[in-house]
């Protein structure tokens, strides 16, 4: 008797999850005792803050985790373990029911509660349990879990392909970017290469100048230097005969005959006339190369000439038409189709429709100014949009330097730079803006071409005084 109710104490301390003993009970607020770990672990796979925790018995909801140690149970484990009922552990019954049945009514499982999303049998449904709970035939939800599973499937398979895609067109992009690294770094080597080249070249043919000069020079010393000592040799010769004639006892006959024959001096001794022309090698080299290499670069800066058939009848254009300001009075000038009436600009007389091409304006102590190409049919008559949408690419000075006039792109707050440089390439439709002092890109439009290009100033307005001036370097 008294193993029998051993037995029956035991199964009550057996935890419903691990179907061991238990190893530090804890409580629920339902009343039903469970391990802290394996409670812990089973709302870890079966809960959650939002959808809340249910204990694994009667099901009841918990909108928060709140677990009470059970020192009763806990000392009864204890107990049993000191009276040695523990050492042959209960063993986890194994299952008995088959597989689709129902555990309590050992019925088929044909019904679905969704309440507590489980399989049930059709006594189960008449439970108190499940009363008033919803409930479905398990073909319907497996029909309709099918569904779901589809839709799933068709969401997995589109993000598939949006994954293959964008893997595509990166792995094109990443082969992309490396062919245009490599098709720059080939510029960069050619054309870098072209300018180390050309001072190569003039080194050489300096240093080779340099080396001419100095041979024919010393050449020309060292020709002296020989007909010198020659005839220093015959000097030696003639004052050694003269002073033994002198110091020794000589007869009348040999000091008439060296009287008679008189030594020759060569009156020609000198120093050498060849003084070296260093003047070549002495001037300011580097600027002697920078402008020898101006002629092979490529571009290199263009020496632009403004156009007086395009000017605003309010500018003044001077210095061989290099030089455009605002003028005080409105001048009476025909109205040429080309010419601009309301925007200060004014063109040059130089197009483009294919190549590179390079300039450069001075813009010092000026506080407004407008740079910039324009197509040959853009507007000229009237308001002047400055943007690419009307045909003009610029860059503009007021209080603030600025891009695009329609959309002010902000590129520099305390402009001071007395120079602005504009590139062009016009295949690749690229329109570059330098700070022509430190060759600091300022900013590039992506553009298309479709007919000629040219270059337009201006010095706005209400800045009278002040200039625009392209620069010319040679």
């Amino acid at each position: 008797m008294a193993a029998a109710d051993a037995g029956e104490l035991q199964k009550e301390l057996v935890c419903a999850i691990c179907l061991d003993f238990f190893q530090d009970p804890v409580i629920l607020k339902c009343g039903h005792n469970f391990c802290r770990d394996c409670i812990l672990m089973h709302w870890e796979e079966n809960g959650s803050d939002e959808f809340g925790y249910r204990c694994p018995e009667c099901r009841q909801l918990f909108w928060e985790i709140s677990l009470t140690k059970n020192y009763l149970v806990k000392n009864l484990v204890d107990k049993l373990d000191e009276l040695d009922f523990l050492r042959s552990r209960p063993a986890k019954p194994a299952k008995q029911v088959p597989e689709g049945t129902c555990e309590k009514h050992h019925e088929d499982l044909k019904l679905f509660c969704t309440t507590d999303n489980k399989p049930i049998c059709v006594i189960c449904r008449e439970s108190r349990a499940h009363r008033y709970h919803d409930v479905a035939p398990i073909p319907e939800v497996i029909e309709d879990m099918k569904t779901e599973l589809r839709q799933r499937l068709v969401k997995l398979k589109w993000h598939r392909s949006l994954c293959s895609r964008v893997k595509t067109e990166e792995d094109d992009a990443r082969t992309q970017i490396k062919m245009k690294k490599e098709h720059l770094r080939d510029r960069i080597e050619i054309e870098v290469g072209e300018l180390v080249q050309f001072l190569l070249d003039e080194k050489d043919e300096l240093l080779g100048n340099l080396e001419a000069e100095e041979q024919s020079v010393v050449h020309a010393i060292e020709n002296n230097i020989k007909n010198v000592e020659k005839e220093l040799t015959s000097v030696e010769k003639a004052i050694t005969d003269l002073e033994n004639l002198l110091k020794n006892k000589s007869s009348f006959e040999e000091i008439s005959r060296t009287i008679s024959s008189p030594f020759q001096i060569n009156s020609s001794v000198s120093n050498s006339p060849c003084d070296p022309e260093w003047d070549e090698f002495t001037g300011p080299l580097q600027v002697i190369f920078w402008k020898k290499m101006l002629n092979m670069l490529r571009p290199g800066p263009e020496n632009l000439i403004l156009d007086l058939d395009t000017a605003h009848p309010n500018l003044i254009i001077s210095d061989f038409c290099t030089t455009v300001e605002e003028g005080r009075g409105r001048v009476l000038e025909p109205d040429l189709p080309q010419k601009f009436t309301r925007f200060f600009g004014v063109l040059s007389t130089t197009q483009y429709s294919a190549g590179r091409h390079y300039w450069e304006v001075d813009v010092r102590d000026k506080g407004v100014w407008y740079l910039g190409i324009t197509d040959l049919d853009s507007n000229r008559k009237g308001f002047v949009n400055l943007c690419p949408s009307a045909g003009y690419w610029s860059l503009c000075l007021q209080d603030r330097l600025y891009a695009n006039e329609e959309d002010r792109v902000l590129i520099d707050e305390g402009w001071s730079s007395p120079r602005v440089g504009i590139y062009i390439d016009y295949e690749k439709g690229l329109v570059t803006f330098y700070n022509a002092t430190n060759m600091k890109r300022l900013y590039t439009f992506d553009a298309y071409f479709d007919g000629p290009v040219c270059p337009f100033f201006s010095p706005g307005k209400n800045d009278p005084g002040s200039r625009l001036q392209i620069c010319h370097y040679y």
